[in-house]
Parts: structure tokens; sequence; C-alpha cells
């Protein structure tokens, strides 16, 4: 008996195996391959629309911090540098979703002079935060000195 039991295993096994090769030789996806993809899709970030009443609708980062530009920078070259960036770090995610109302394609990277760091880029221009925002939703750099401004797809180098 026990020797018909471990044959019917064999069998029931190789099965199972055989059942599970062909799903993927017809095209369809096995469980772990919809799972990969599910894990893949959340790991990559999504910057944010947040909307702020004096400022309106503003881009941020995953965790709501928003993100400026300069005035004084030209397309593909960063002009804030030394104690500015000490105020002003760079906004450097690898990989990101944007939000309606923004093209993926308008988003780029440009190699710092001074750091040799990677740094995103909107429209060409570098994106920044502001040190002086401390939590989600803070805008506390809009306007400083009149050249360092929130980023929107509207209102974009003012």
């Amino acid at each position: 008996m026990k020797k018909w039991m471990f044959v019917l295993s064999i069998f029931a096994v190789i099965f199972v195996l055989g059942a599970c090769g062909n799903e993927g030789a017809n095209g369809t996806q096995s469980e772990t391959d919809v799972a990969s993809e599910t894990v893949a899709k959340e790991d990559v970030a999504s910057l944010q629309l947040f909307k702020n009443e004096v400022v309106g609708e503003y881009l941020t980062d995953t965790e709501g911090k928003a993100l400026y530009y300069f005035k004084n920078d030209v397309s593909g070259k960063s002009n804030c540098t030394g104690d500015c960036l000490a105020k002003w770090p760079p906004f450097t995610e690898k990989e990101f979703e944007v939000p309606d109302g923004f093209n993926k394609k308008d988003f780029g990277t440009l190699t710092r002079e001074d750091t040799g760091a990677e740094q995103v880029t909107y429209k060409g221009y570098p994106l920044y935060y502001f040190v002086n925002d401390k939590k989600e939703g803070d805008v506390n750099g809009q306007g400083v000195k009149d050249v360092w401004f929130i980023v929107n797809s509207e209102t974009f180098f003012q």
C-alpha cells in the first residue's frame, strides 16, 4: 500500500508541475509574476499635487515636501551652490511617477558641476527642497527673495 501511495504522490507532483509550466507557455502570468510586477509598481515613488489656499496647487515629493525652482538657474545648469545648497537641497529621487497635469517627459536630470550628483529637473530647470519646510504641506520657500518658487504646471517660471 505504501508503494502505491508513493507512486500516486509522484504522479500528482508531476501533474501539478506540468500544469504550472503550461500556464507560462500559454502566455498567462503566474501568481509569482503578477506579485513581482505589483511590488515593482509599489516601489516607484509618485510625486503628488498638494493645494494651499495662498499658492494654489503645487508639486511635492512622495512625503508631501514642496519642490521649488530657482529663478536664477538656467536650463540644464544649477546656479545654487555652496551656502545656497545648505538652505535649498537638491531633489534627487531616481524614479518616480508624475501626477495628472504633468508630463513625465518634462522631467530629467542634470549632473551638478559642484558635487557631481544627479539632480532632477523639470523642463530643464533643477528642482530643490527648502530646509525650513519641516512637515508635509509646508510652502515656506515660496517667494523667498523673489527668486524661489513652488513648482506647478501652470505658473512655472513666473
